[in-house]
């Protein structure tokens, strides 16, 4: 028997065929994201199989999903994260209901040419705040941001978005004391701060996995810093508007006061598919510092 047709004998019987790269849909055509809790993502042959706290077993299809959140009471056994990574879909450990947004894990990229075409770009001056300039058009279409310092669009934005939470109170009839959340006493906000902090978290979820997943980094950004995700940061500051502002005054007249994480998940859940994110999110980042961008700052 050639090498050939044993290999494909053995393909033959396999259940589940391992993983190629150049099989992956595209990260605009995966789901964006699944939460787990209390339980063990584990692998049944090369796929991911969730296994939670009353022993039901759920096949999870790694190539089709973009991230995977992890909340509190999960495990996961090495070859599940060596599963998952070769799927090109990212691990990320959340508090409970996303809550809080500790860590991602970095997936394989087939090479590192984007994250060096950011990091130059990142690392000059000039460049850098070009860049920060074209992220800051998004939000003041209309402004002449040309000879305006780093400080002052960011004070620019600053205002945007507290003019934006008032104009949204004022549209939903939801009072408003202003922006406040205090690291551990989740509880201690307003329902509607309450959904901002959940809702925040879950969007750099999303960011992390699109950014590893597309070859960049998270941590070379063009505006925040000091920071471990400042790319990330840079990139919700885009979206946060019509999918985390907007939905979180929306919410809590139906909400009556009282926090409900389920129904902040469904609606959260249902506007990321609803404006398209997974397919925004690499336009958006080849527009601001892809190819054609990193060849008209060439020196």
């Amino acid at each position: 028997m050639t090498q050939s047709s044993h290999q494909s004998s053995e393909v033959r019987k396999r259940l589940f065929i391992p993983i190629k790269r150049e099989t992956l849909p595209r990260i605009s055509e995966k789901y964006p994201f699944i939460y787990l809790e209390r339980g063990r993502l584990e692998i049944d042959d090369s796929s991911l199989k969730w296994i939670d706290a009353e022993g039901d077993r759920i096949r999870l299809p790694a190539a089709t999903i973009a991230a995977i959140f992890l909340g509190p009471g999960t495990s996961v056994t090495h070859e599940a994260v060596k599963t998952a990574a070769a799927a090109n879909c990212s691990l990320c450990w959340v508090g409970e209901d996303s809550l809080l947004f500790y860590a991602a894990g970095y997936g394989p990229t087939a090479n590192t040419r984007n994250m060096l075409r950011q990091a130059r770009l990142a690392a000059h001056p000039k460049h850098s705040l070009s860049v920060a300039r074209a992220f800051f058009a998004r939000r003041f279409p209309d402004a002449d941001l040309e000879g305006k310092t780093l400080q002052e669009m960011m004070g620019m934005e600053g205002l945007r978005v507290r003019s934006l939470y008032e104009e949204k109170a004022r549209q939903y009839n939801v009072g408003w004391k202003g922006r406040s959340f205090c690291p551990g006493n989740f509880e201690l906000s307003d329902v509607t701060n309450q959904i901002l902090t959940a809702t925040n978290a879950a969007l750099y979820g999303i960011l992390c996995s699109c950014v590893h997943a597309l070859g960049y980094s998270p941590h070379l950004g063009f505006i925040h810093s000091g920071s471990p995700l400042p790319f990330i940061y840079d990139l919700a500051d885009l979206y946060k508007g019509e999918l985390c502002i907007d939905l979180a005054f929306s919410l809590t007249l139906n909400l009556a006061g009282e926090y409900n994480k389920y129904a902040v998940s469904e609606s959260f859940r249902k506007r990321v598919l609803n404006l398209n994110l997974l397919e925004r999110i690499p336009e958006d980042i080849e527009s601001l510092i892809g190819e054609k961008i990193a060849r008209r700052y060439r020196q």
